[in-house]
């Protein structure tokens, strides 16, 4: 019987360039050639949903990782140099950033270490939340929010956060392109000092070393030699609470400034571009109108006695018309007070606890012996409360202008809707009749300062007015105010003005009287960005070159095979502190795999530091007796786990059918006791692929987990350990099996059992049972005959 039970099998309409398995369920992640990210389920690898490229975030998938909790995907788009993070429930993008080089790899951990200090702050409440009034979630009727906050009961920030233990994603790109970044958000380090673009990489989980594989290529024709770096990074380790702490500080405020640029673009959707109907309106009647008189003369005439000039009354009764008049007022209040709710309700809020965090990271910032050498510069952090301040300020003062607006524009449009009602001989209600004396002041008030000409406004907006004076703060493209808000008469303001002391207090945040919302939240950011910047740097300078290997020189041919698929594999076994690193050098026209380990402390050292191993010929009982010299290539290997490292392999005899097959090997195989072969001695000065004949080289029989796969040229597999699944792929990187790997085949009863709680498991029982029944006739067809047959099946279990 075969060692390991087939659950599925597809034929996928386009060809797969990585796959991943989720570390928590039995999900597997793909990405294809078309900019597709998908996500399938182990039983009968149904389908339950797909991410289509969009222009937006980019068509090009390189990348793919799991965060360690198994509930965010992260994906690197190589087009728009884009990192998108997916939630596993839906396909949509919870968080995204840009980076500065396209992404070839990424890998996810989490911190394993623990410590007092440590669990303390893990099980400690954050404070923020007993301090702070909850984020409203966003308005959902406003189309370009992302739907990360507007979600009304999930709170989506703290989905975006998971788990208060660290975990660290770390992006490696070409051109020894290496950042690290705290719970996949807040960028912590940026490397330096690696030569070639990345192949692998491995943080290990008690953060003391980073290997990483490069692809070095000295010119275009030459092939390209691969190199294995071990960088120290004993800084974030010896440092951990405080970095867990920072960068928990950090993602809050990454966040932060999120929703403030929501809110911001929600407040722009609220604002209509009918308000902007009286200006054009008003510009046009001063080019079409024949009078010497200005504009504002004009509506004063009609205030002070009640009659108006023909023109003037054209446009009015023709082009304004009372309906139109009518529909401007209702849009200005509506469009004000969803403005004015978004800037009391968001913008405040999520500007106040902006002010929070960052006071707390200053406090940070202050214990020096903690968290200097972190980077965190307590001057730096100064600016950006500072430029917070600023930007509270400008948001009170937009609410100013919209109150003053709306009575305003109240006052105006009853005046000027009796008045066309009086034109026009309608009849005009009594109660809209009564006007004070009073109300003609505001009127004649608010005509002297909006219906002024302004030839200088014409050559800058194409407009003579500003009657609306709330969309300049939103629009994005202008950094100055048309009208800015006038101060002459401000006591307080004068004050300021003269007293020289007061300018340069700390304890006042400066005032831009004469520039837009955006361009103070814009500068707000960059000062916030430029702050949070340092310790990347800091940490980055710190991480340096432990040991720099060259492994092999790589053929070019191979170009059309994804670079995600190639080995080097990298493995970081968590208990015993060791890096692996799994490749193959092809020599004698048979692939031996070789297995290189290092230990995480870049100080120590560990025996048997690089084995390569051949497997003998444990397939002739059952398949061919009369072969006595089978030899077997290795093709791809990932570590299943800490003991085991699951491989594909096939036979290096010249034969039209060569078998693939799939294996465990146990490395406690491997890694015998008695060290027969002694130490390799390593010399720096050649290519391992040059020195490999004398590496120890270990002979392994299989005995049981193997399992020959017929009817395809496996070539890839990828593996999970703690959901004992593996997936295997094709050399055509379009038909897929998946396996339960640790499944003990004791009868059909125990077979069915187990069938039914994968379907349980997996949620969907009753469309599952349907394709349990026509699992078995997929399974045993050809391969050449699967095509349709499988993508009718996935159609039908599309949810």
């Amino acid at each position: 019987m075969p060692a390991f039970r087939q659950v599925g099998e597809k034929q996928l309409p386009q060809e797969v360039v990585f796959m991943a398995w989720s570390p928590k369920r039995d999900l597997i992640a793909l990405a294809n050639r078309a900019g597709e990210v998908l996500l399938h389920r182990l039983a009968n690898f149904q389908r339950v949903w797909s991410l289509p490229p969009n222009e937006n975030t980019g068509k090009e998938v390189t990348a793919l990782a799991w965060r360690p909790d198994g509930k965010i995907l992260a994906f690197g788009l190589t087009d728009t140099k884009r990192i998108i993070l997916c939630d596993v429930e839906k396909p949509e993008s919870l968080h995204s950033f840009s980076v500065d080089s396209s992404i070839t790899y990424m890998h996810w951990m989490e911190v394993t270490e623990e410590s007092s200090v440590l669990t303390s702050f893990y099980n400690a409440e954050d404070e923020s939340n007993l301090l702070l009034p909850k984020l409203p979630a966003l308005p959902k009727n406003y189309s370009t929010t992302a739907k990360i906050f507007s979600e009304e009961k999930s709170d989506e920030i703290m989905k975006l956060l998971g788990d208060v233990r660290l975990n660290a994603l770390v992006l490696g790109g070409s051109s020894g392109f290496i950042e690290i970044y705290a719970y996949g958000m807040f960028k912590i380090a940026t490397v330096t000092g690696v030569a070639g673009s990345c192949r692998g990489l491995c943080l290990s989980s008690d953060l003391k070393s980073l290997s990483v594989i490069t692809e070095i290529q000295d010119s275009s024709d030459s092939e390209a030699e691969i190199t294995y770096f071990q960088l120290d990074t004993s800084l974030l380790s010896s440092y951990l609470p405080e970095v867990t702490r920072m960068a928990r500080k950090f993602t809050h405020i990454s966040t932060l400034l999120q929703y403030i640029k929501l809110s911001l673009t929600c407040m722009c959707e609220a604002w209509e571009e009918i308000l902007m109907q009286m200006d054009s309106r008003l510009t046009k009647f001063v080019q079409e109108k024949n009078t010497t008189t200005s504009v504002q003369d004009e509506f004063m005439q009609l205030l002070l006695w009640g009659k108006a000039s023909l023109e003037l009354q054209a446009l009015l009764m023709n082009q304004l018309t009372v309906k139109g008049l009518k529909k401007l007022g209702q849009s200005i209040e509506s469009s004000y007070s969803s403005i004015q709710k978004l800037v009391i309700s968001h913008l405040q809020s999520g500007s106040e606890a902006l002010l929070y965090h960052l006071s707390e990271l200053k406090g940070m910032a202050l214990w020096k012996q903690k968290y200097e050498s972190l980077g965190l510069d307590a001057s730096g952090i100064e600016e950006a409360i500072t430029a917070v301040g600023s930007f509270i300020l400008k948001a009170n003062e937009l609410l100013q202008v919209i109150d003053s607006s709306m009575k305003n524009f109240k006052a105006f449009f009853r005046w000027l809707y009796v008045a066309m009602l009086r034109m026009s001989e309608d009849h005009v209600l009594p109660e809209l009749n009564k006007m004070t004396q009073k109300d003609i002041t505001f009127v004649a008030d608010f005509l002297t300062e909006h219906f002024n000409e302004a030839p200088e406004l014409y050559n800058r907006k194409g407009k003579y007015f500003n009657v609306e004076r709330v969309g300049q703060y939103l629009k994005d493209e202008d950094d100055d105010l048309v009208s800015p808000p006038n101060t002459e008469g401000n006591q307080w303001f004068n004050f300021l003005k003269n007293s020289t002391h007061l300018k340069e207090s700390p304890l006042l945040f400066p005032y831009y009287p004469e520039k837009s919302l955006h361009f103070v939240k814009r500068q707000m950011e960059g000062i916030i960005d430029q702050c949070l910047q340092k310790p990347a740097d800091v940490i980055g300078k710190s991480v340096h070159q432990a040991v720099c290997m060259s492994l092999y020189k790589t053929s070019q041919s191979e170009d059309s095979t994804p670079q995600l698929f190639k080995l080097p594999f990298l493995w970081n076994d968590k208990t015993s502190n060791i890096h692996y690193v799994l490749f193959t050098i092809l020599e004698n026209s048979i692939s031996k795999i070789y297995i290189l380990r290092r230990h995480t402390d870049t100080s120590r050292s560990v025996s048997n530091g690089i084995l390569a191993v051949d497997f003998g010929n444990f397939l002739n009982n059952s398949i061919n007796e009369s072969s006595d010299s089978r030899c077997y290539s290795c093709l791809d290997a990932h570590f299943y786990d800490d003991e085991t490292v699951t491989v594909v392999l096939k036979e290096s005899v010249e034969q039209e059918e060569k078998e693939r097959v799939l294996a465990q090997l146990p490395l406690s195989s491997v890694y015998t006791d008695e060290d027969h072969d002694g130490e390799f001695i390593w010399d720096s000065t050649k290519r391992l692929d040059e020195q490999s004949g004398e590496i120890p080289t270990r002979t392994v029989f299989l005995e049981n987990q193997w399992r020959v796969l017929e009817n395809m040229k496996a070539q890839y597999v990828s593996v999970n350990g703690i959901r004992k699944v593996s997936c295997v792929l094709s050399s055509n990187l379009r038909h897929v099996r998946v396996f339960e790997m640790d499944v003990e085949d004791d009868g059909e009863v125990e077979e069915e059992e187990e069938e039914e709680t994968t379907q349980i498991a997996a949620g969907e029982p009753d469309e599952l049972n349907q394709s349990a029944d026509n699992q078995d006739n997929v399974c045993g067809a050809p391969a050449e005959e699967l095509p349709d047959e499988t993508e009718e099946h996935e159609s039908s279990l599309d949810p």
